[in-house]
């Protein structure tokens, strides 16, 4: 990692300012390199992501994963594919199921200045509702939905996605454009995001 970025990351993962909020002892979690072309911005760990420290370690990363069209390990091994979600520690599960949001906390704290250290980032996966309103602002549409449905209107940069959890099935469902039509374009953005040789 060049020094600005190894500096960050470092920082990020030595982080507790949430210690004592959090129900557990925090762990951040964050996937990137100097390399990175490919950031993906979820909402915050889950459970197992937590356990494990690896992002998308848990069925929401396969079917990320599918949707990418990469395996698991080029999704762990490509450099120039990384993670960075809103929050990097896991928030806790909410009494009625599903986790807490992800603290804005974190997302003030930490994201300029990670970005900042990723100049070679050229596609942001905007995973789940959360990531959208944070990077998007007023560009947001009304609900996660008319955000995805909208995706041609923030390329090349920025791909907003639902995000990939078992939770979201009858989502899918419903709406069969998105893997009919953003899908595909995803699946074509990364690979000829990996089979570029330049630097």
């Amino acid at each position: 990692m060049t020094t600005d970025l190894q500096s960050v990351v470092e920082d990020i993962r030595a982080c507790r300012a949430c210690a004592g909020v959090l129900p557990h002892t925090p762990r951040p979690v964050v996937w990137v390199s100097p390399q990175t072309r490919l950031l993906i911005c979820g909402q915050a760990p889950g459970r197992r992501v937590h356990e494990s420290g690896r992002p998308f370690t848990d069925p929401s990363g396969d079917r990320l994963r599918d949707w990418m069209g990469v395996d698991y390990d080029a999704f762990y091994g490509d450099p120039r594919i990384g993670v960075a979600a809103q929050a990097f520690c896991y928030p806790g599960t909410a009494p009625k199921g599903g986790d807490y949001p992800p603290p804005p906390r974190c997302a003030e704290l930490w994201r300029p200045r990670l970005l900042e250290a990723l100049p070679a980032v050229e596609l942001t996966l905007l995973v789940g509702g959360y990531a959208q309103a944070w990077a998007l602002g007023d560009r947001a549409k009304t609900n996660m939905t008319e955000t995805v449905r909208a995706w041609r209107d923030y390329g090349p940069a920025i791909l907003p996605l639902p995000h990939p959890s078992w939770r979201n099935t009858a989502w899918l469902r419903r709406n069969p454009w998105f893997e009919a039509e953003v899908v595909p374009h995803l699946k074509e953005r990364v690979r000829a995001l990996r089979e570029r040789t330049d630097p």
